[in-house]
């Protein structure tokens, strides 16, 4: 069975990108914010990754 990536409708902060990414890795979803925020401040990118990110993941439906 293949697992797709959805956004995430239960660890949520924002719009669920980050929990959707963690549940999709089966990893701690405080360590992908904490990267995501750390690619932001680095390279500036991750703000508009993570809102590109919004429009294209779908959101889980259960």
């Amino acid at each position: 069975m293949e697992k797709r990536l959805k956004r995430s409708t239960q660890q949520r902060m924002l719009a669920g990108v980050c929990g959707g990414v963690a549940e999709h890795l089966r990893v701690d979803v405080s360590l992908i914010r904490l990267l995501w925020v750390g690619l932001s401040l680095i390279e500036g990118a991750g703000v508009l990754l993570y809102i590109i990110a919004w429009i294209v993941i779908p959101e889980r439906k259960d």
